[in-house]
């Protein structure tokens, strides 16, 4: 496999679950996390924990479909981005944190076989399909802090 398929493969892992420099990871965050502190909302109108885990789960989707050339509406829940709570029970919540890791986990599977002439192409996109793949990896990161953050806050309450 070549480097730079490898390299992104480390920061889409480093972000997510794998040892990084930075600290917590995504799932590290989420790890451990109660129904109530998923359901928690700093302020009126504010996402909470479990509506963060989705909107991640679902751009995971949306990178590993475009990489794929997968067609729209795969994406197990319904809506897109931000997308509802249906059932507040803690089993859904334990579904949709391993919907989150099945997601990362057919990315990383979409990156894998990646040519670097794909990696570089649009493929339709104003972004090249690098740019998409470093773009989530980056949105884990910024997530993951607000994960951390609400955490924070709902002990605080």
């Amino acid at each position: 496999m070549d480097q730079r398929i490898n390299e992104l493969i480390s920061l889409l892992n480093q972000s997510y679950d794998a040892r990084a420099w930075h600290g917590t990871t995504l799932k590290g965050a989420v790890r451990g996390v109660s129904v109530r502190v998923a359901l928690w909302r700093p302020a009126p109108g504010r996402h909470n924990i479990w509506e963060l885990v989705l909107h991640m789960a679902y751009w995971k989707y949306a990178v590993t479909r475009r990489l794929s050339g997968a067609a729209r509406g795969g994406f197990p829940r319904a809506g897109s981005n931000w997308i509802a709570i249906e059932d507040p029970s803690a089993r859904c919540w334990k579904a949709d944190v391993k919907l989150l890791d099945e997601k990362h986990r057919a990315l990383l599977a979409a990156v894998k076989p990646l040519s670097i002439q794909r990696l570089n192409s649009r493929d339709g996109s104003r972004w090249t399909n690098r740019e998409q793949i470093v773009g989530a990896a980056a949105h884990d990161l910024y997530h993951t802090g607000q994960v951390q953050l609400i955490k924070r806050l709902s002990q605080a309450k």
